[in-house]
């Protein structure tokens, strides 16, 4: 790479999403991180709070001063809570920064929608029009042109690629379709709270936000305009007692009769020549081991003729392909770096 590298910032430092940012962009060589900040209590070393970034990291990590970053950086990476991105993105776009946001703040394409699910007013209506929804198998186009850029949610990014195929070919019905995923802990990022303690979720398994996770209605809309129908999906999330990762098994009745190679040819035409995508052949499925540390979304699938399902197992990194790592790739496609630099 012989151009300058992007200068890069992280609002949100000190969560799991954040330190992975942050790692991920110590090994690119197409970008330079120039700005740690985050809500802290004083101005403290990242490698104290994160010790693992020692001999890695000498960088100070402070409150967010945001003309103080618009100063240092190009694109600027917000890894904050919902409802919080959209009171400083709408400053870093008005500098002429490129923003990356890792909250649902933009994911919806209408404020009103965002309002009915999240239960706060939206402050950035106009942001939300102009921003992309940065899911790179189904939008790389839009993506490269984007300015603000929706980073998806962890179950959707697993959740859309694993129906997009069979939903854009007819293959299987755009109703009735049941999503039966688990995520490791740190889905639920780096906060004290008592569901979260390590008793709590240790030796245990659970259902948890039946019929009303916020989730759902960004993989029903994406889908929805991404097949041109309206998509209807029952959501059933679950926290596993690990660190990290999802592993979603999807039900969707299918239109037709269908055989197990025919559907690995469908899923293999989609995604064969996607970098971060894997599609595994018939009688192999994936499992949660194999995603995490990866940036990989990986896809195996059954089809039971008995009651006439299509049963396709997706397993991402939830910090990465979910988060991340996601962010990442789009930074290289919005700045026309190759699109797998610095990411695995």
């Amino acid at each position: 790479m012989n151009r300058n590298p992007i200068k890069t910032a992280v609002v949100g430092a000190t969560g799991y999403t954040g330190l992975e940012i942050v790692k991920l962009l110590l090994n690119h060589r197409g970008a330079e991180l120039v700005s740690l900040t985050a809500k802290v209590d004083e101005t403290i070393a990242i490698d104290r709070v994160f010790p693992r970034l020692m001999g890695r990291l000498e960088m100070e990590c402070s409150n967010l001063d945001v003309d103080d970053v618009c100063g240092k950086a190009d694109l600027v990476f917000l890894a904050l809570p919902h409802t919080v991105s959209m009171l400083f993105a709408p400053r870093f776009l008005a500098a002429g920064k490129k923003v990356i946001d890792l909250s649902a703040d933009y994911r919806f394409p209408s404020p009103v929608e965002f309002e009915k699910w999240y239960g706060a007013p939206h402050r950035d209506p106009e942001g939300v029009e102009g921003a992309v929804y940065g899911l790179p198998e189904l939008f790389r186009k839009e993506i490269a042109d984007a300015r603000l850029l929706a980073n998806p949610g962890c179950y959707p990014t697993a959740t859309i690629l694993a129906c997009y195929p069979a939903l854009r070919a007819g293959l299987a019905g755009p109703e009735g379709i049941v999503v039966d995923a688990k995520t490791g802990v740190t889905g639920a990022g780096r906060k004290a709270s008592l569901p979260l303690l390590f008793p709590e979720v240790n030796e245990n398994f659970k259902a948890y936000s039946l019929a009303g996770h916020k989730h759902t209605p960004e993989m029903e809309g994406v889908l929805s305009r991404a097949v041109g129908r309206d998509v209807r999906l029952e959501f059933a999330p679950h926290l596993l007692p690990v660190n990290r990762g999802i592993l979603s098994t999807i039900y969707l009745k299918l239109e037709k009769e269908v055989s197990e190679e025919e559907v690995y040819d469908l899923y293999r035409e989609q995604y064969g020549r996607e970098p971060f995508v894997r599609v595994y052949p018939p009688g192999q499925l994936p499992e949660l081991k194999d995603a995490v540390g990866t940036n990989n979304c990986l896809l195996g699938f059954k089809v039971n003729p008995r009651t006439g399902n299509l049963i396709v197992v997706s397993a991402i990194d939830n910090l990465l392909k979910g988060a991340a790592g996601q962010a990442v790739q789009n930074m290289n496609i919005m700045e026309s770096l190759p699109e797998t630099e610095g990411l695995i």
